[in-house]
């Protein structure tokens, strides 16, 4: 109903601007084919007593100017594009299951088009990551001798990887192969002595396996114990120069589906670890080999790789190819310093991830479920066998239920979330008559897909009853769908007329306007008719042939830039295109950052790249700021997750995915360097941690961070308590010594006064009137007895 509505609404806006340029009246078209091709709002008359004053050209117009020039409602030809679909089965939400074989991730799973050049037609489809679904995982492990470190640590592997992944799918298997290179000249040691021990002489490491290319070891199985039984066993190799033949194995690794073990109703992951950069197509000319890889499975009875020595190393057009068509996801497991030349190959193959492993690849499991969580989180269409006449343009609506134009694909997902695509589907011309076509759609990594047929509506109903010889055409032409098609050397509405007539009356009809050139000057005047001229540039056309189809703006020396037709002197753009010469694309997935926000919050989307507004952004999407506001914001969660898995990233399973940045821990920060930008933030423990972040000239942000947060040391209790009973005694002491002097300061100074006093004084003591001698009187106590006589004989 709102397609129907739409339409309506732009076939009201073409008949307001008919006074104008009408595309239908003024095109060449002399058949109803050629009419349907010009415009989908135009329509054909077939009524046999229309139009016949008019040209030719009349017939063609929109529907509601030959209803109101008379023509009869069934009489006009104006097919529309329509849709039905033919396999609607329901979602599922449960994988790992009995009926696991049934299940269904994309909806509906089958459309059949019918479509009409020009004519836009679009249908909606689902699509959902069910929970408990089934896990392949191929391990590919580089054993050349500079990961032999790697080696030892991975040993375990499997019973630890089975128990984390246990707590994501209940249906595991896991497989494992190696690689190292070609062994022939350059790319390995080729003298007798180390055909058995590439390792002959050399110090470190004296003994190793000889060189292979890649070597399937154990199949794909749930039984963990036996992928550590044969990791156990494997030693490792020595090539010559520094890349390494892991194309190769990949290459292999996808295609040998029945040895490898991939099952059609799982999950396929490829883990590919290495430390070095991988050997490309051409590369294999170094050592003679000019035969390209064939992307065939070449896998002998020892489960080696039989062609390494005779085939190039496969392309990466190749390489991504055969993952899609195997359903496989590719995960580099690449060191530090590879980072960035795998990020770019990533770019190039869809459906695969890098994530940065550590030197003795102890972060191997954690990053392998950071990668699966990574994959699980996001889906991506892909389009499968796409017709080149026909145009495609997406819109997703993705958890937050916005639709987003020009975008395919969708992040940040959970497991179980239900994700919906509106696809807009053009044609831009007729192919063959009978011809049908079809394309798939599928999410990048999903067995499940959509199938999509299409057939044209560029034929009209009334050629069917197609006359020859007719007497309506003077019965020298073909009456067809009103109008005479006449045999060669004769012209006219009936075919009346024969070539190289003509009068001033046919010649004033062959003009647009009195005083312009007959036929605009670039063609004859005939019966009536302008005989437009050919022209080596394109086509002329027009009732006088004031049309052609190549004086339209071009872009970079390409007419409306390949994407669009030209019309009369204007680009009419293809899906997807926009501007008057349709160079500037609405796909906008191009702009969407790793955090998902378009040009990371700092710009707008034109013509599919970003536009940084943010003044001092820059990158492809603006994530580079610098100077930005929230620049040290943004890369504190990196520092935070990256160093000391906290933060708000630590747990929603992102951090890998959206911190690619390289973190250096120092132990002293350098803040003087030029371009450098000094942040700082206190963590939950009151300390402060401190880091610059700079952009270096090869592209990569860098994150120089101290080992540890500042922190103050914690107080020592004894030292308090001394500090305590030491400041109670100081302060004791002192007021105790204050007390002191100021009662000596008060004693002296009364002393002082006394002293005074007695110095004034004018007469001694003696010559005082009032002054007498003292005299003293003593009593004794007698003791007398009963005869009066005293006992101490005496009394005083």
């Amino acid at each position: 109903m709102w397609r129907t509505a739409l339409s309506c609404l732009l076939l009201e806006a073409l008949l307001r601007c008919s006074a104008g340029l009408n595309m239908c009246t003024s095109g060449s078209a002399t058949s109803c084919e050629e009419c349907l091709l010009i415009h989908p709002s135009c329509a054909w008359c077939a009524q046999e007593d229309f139009g016949r004053s008019r040209t030719l050209t009349s017939r063609c117009d929109f529907s509601q100017n030959l209803r109101n020039r008379g023509c009869e409602a069934r009489f006009i030809e104006h097919p529309t594009s329509s849709l039905l679909v033919t396999q609607n089965v329901t979602l599922s939400s449960k994988g790992s299951s009995p009926t696991h074989y049934d299940v269904v991730q994309i909806m509906p799973q089958k459309i059949s088009l019918s479509l009409r050049p020009g004519d836009q037609t679009s249908f909606d489809l689902q699509v959902r990551q069910v929970e408990d679904y089934p896990v392949d995982l191929y391990y590919l492990m580089d054993l050349s001798l500079s990961m032999k470190d790697d080696l030892n640590t991975i040993r375990n592997l499997g019973t630890k990887l089975a128990l984390e992944m246990g707590a994501l799918t209940s249906n595991f298997r896991l497989g494992f192969g190696s690689f190292v290179d070609k062994n022939m000249s350059p790319f390995s040691y080729t003298a007798p002595k180390y055909q058995e021990n590439p390792c002959n002489g050399y110090k470190l490491f004296p003994n190793c396996v000889p060189t292979f290319g890649f070597r399937h070891i154990l199949s794909l199985t749930d039984k963990v114990d036996r992928f550590n039984e044969e990791v156990q066993k494997q030693m490792v190799s020595r090539n010559r120069d520094a890349p390494e033949g892991g194309f190769d194995a990949i290459l292999q690794a996808a295609v040998c589906k029945d040895k490898i073990g991939w099952r059609k109703e799982a999950y396929h992951l490829l883990v590919f670890a290495t430390d070095d950069v991988p050997h490309l197509a051409l590369d294999g000319r170094l050592g003679g080999l000019v035969q390209p890889h064939d992307g065939q499975c070449h896998l002998d009875e020892r489960n080696e790789y039989s062609a390494s020595t005779k085939m190039d190393y496969p392309s990466l057009a190749l390489l991504g190819e055969k993952l899609a068509e195997n359903n496989i996801f590719l995960i580099f497991a690449v060191t530090k310093r590879l980072y960035v030349i795998y990020k770019n190959i990533t770019m190039l193959i869809p459906g695969t991830t890098v994530e940065i492993l550590d030197q003795d690849s102890k972060n191997v499991i954690q990053l392998i479920i950071t990668a699966y969580n990574n994959i699980r989180s996001k889906v991506e269409l892909t389009v499968w066998d796409h017709p080149e006449d026909i145009s495609l343009s997406f819109t997703a609506t993705c958890q937050d239920g916005n639709p987003l134009p020009g975008l395919r694909k969708c992040a940040d997902l959970k497991i179980g979330d239900t994700v919906s695509f509106n696809v807009n589907v053009e044609a831009r011309s007729c192919p063959p008559r009978g011809t049908k076509q079809s394309f798939t759609i599928k999410p990048v990594g999903f067995k499940d897909h959509l199938e999509v047929s299409v057939d044209y509506r560029c034929d009209c109903g009334c050629s069917r009853d197609a006359k020859v010889n007719s007497s309506i055409c003077s019965s020298i032409g073909t009456y067809h769908c009103g109008t005479c098609h006449c045999d060669q050397g004769y012209l006219g509405a009936r075919c009346e007329c024969q070539e190289g007539d003509a009068s001033s009356m046919m010649l004033s009809a062959c003009r647009e306007a009195e005083g312009k050139q007959v036929c605009s000057g670039r063609g004859e005047c005939s019966c009536n008719q302008c005989l437009c001229y050919e022209s080596e540039f394109g086509k002329i056309y027009g009732s006088f042939c004031e049309c052609d189809d190549f004086s339209c703006s071009r872009h970079k020396g390409i007419l409306c830039s390949g994407h669009g037709e030209c019309h009369c002197g204007e680009c009419k753009c293809h899906a997807g295109y926009v501007g008057d010469n349709c160079n500037c694309s609405t796909e906008t997935s191009s702009c969407i950052a790793d955090d998902g926000k378009m040009c990371s919050g700092r710009g707008r989307c034109v013509c599919g790249r970003c536009q940084c507004t943010e003044p001092g952004a820059f990158g492809e999407t603006c994530e580079k700021c610098p100077t930005c506001p929230d620049a040290c914001g943004t890369k504190r969660d990196c520092i935070e997750c990256r160093l000391f898995n906290s933060g708000r990233l630590a747990d929603n399973q992102t951090c890998q995915r959206l911190c690619k940045d390289e973190i250096i821990t120092v132990e002293t920060l350098k803040t003087d360097e030029p371009g450098a930008v000094l942040c700082l933030y206190k963590t939950d423990d009151d300390c402060v941690m401190k880091f610059t972040y700079s952009e270096h000239s090869s592209g990569l942000s860098i994150l120089s961070a101290l080992k540890e947060p500042e922190c103050g040391s914690g107080p020592d209790a004894l030292m308090v308590l001394l500090a305590v009973v030491g400041s109670i005694l100081l302060v004791g002491i002192v007021l105790l010594a204050t007390w002191k002097l100021v009662i000596t300061v008060h004693d002296r100074r009364e002393f002082s006064r006394f002293q005074s006093a007695r110095s004034r004084a004018r007469y001694e003591m003696a010559s005082n009137p009032l002054y007498k001698q003292p005299v003293s009187t003593h009593f004794v106590e007698t003791d007398f007895d009963m005869f009066g006589k005293s006992r101490n004989g005496w009394a005083h």
